[in-house]
C-alpha cells in the first residue's frame, strides 16, 4: 500500500489527541516533511495557489463581484473587498474584538456584526470593539488574477 499521510494525521494515529495532538503538531510544523505539502486541499476550487496564497480569477463567477468597488468576497476565512479601481484590502474574517468570524465589508471599512468593531482597510482599528485591529494580507492584481500572500 502506498498511502501517503500528512503531518496532522500521522501524529493521530499515534494516538494523540486534544492539547498535546496541538503542542505536538504546533512544534513539529518547523520540521520538514517527506512529502510536498504545498498545495493546501482546504482552498475552494478555483483559488489555484498553494498553502501560502490565494489566487483568484475575478473571471470566474465566485469572485467576479471583486470587479466592482465597494464589494467583497470570502474566501477560506479572508475577507476579500475591492477598495478603489485599482486597489484590494484582505483581513482576516475573525474580529480580534471577541473572536468570532463575523467580519463582512461595508462603507468602505471592514465591519464585524457582532459588536460593532469597525477596521479600515489596513486592518487598523477605529472604534474601541476594534482598538485591536485585524490581521491583514497584501494582494497582488495582475491582470484578472488577485493574488493574496497568506504567509
Amino acid at each position: 500500500m502506498n498511502e501517503k499521510m500528512n503531518r496532522l494525521e500521522f501524529l493521530k494515529s499515534l494516538g494523540l489527541k486534544g492539547a498535546s495532538l496541538f503542542a505536538v503538531y504546533c512544534a513539529a510544523s518547523g520540521l520538514s516533511s517527506c512529502i510536498n505539502e504545498s498545495m493546501d486541499p482546504t482552498l475552494p476550487p478555483g483559488t489555484g495557489g498553494n498553502a501560502n496564497e490565494l489566487i483568484l480569477d475575478l473571471n470566474d463567477s465566485n469572485y467576479s463581484k471583486l470587479n466592482t468597488t465597494g464589494s467583497y468576497v470570502i474566501v477560506s476565512g479572508i475577507v476579500i473587498a475591492r477598495i478603489s479601481t485599482t486597489a484590494f484590502a484582505a483581513v482576516t474574517q475573525v474580529c480580534s474584538h471577541e473572536g468570532k468570524r463575523k467580519v463582512t465589508f461595508r462603507s468602505g471599512e471592514f465591519y464585524c456584526s457582532e459588536h460593532g468593531a469597525k477596521f479600515d482597510t489596513n486592518g487598523k482599528g477605529l472604534n474601541s470593539a476594534g482598538k485591536k485591529g485585524l490581521k491583514t494580507y497584501p494582494t497582488e492584481l495582475t491582470g484578472t488574477s488577485l493574488k493574496v500572500t497568506l504567509g
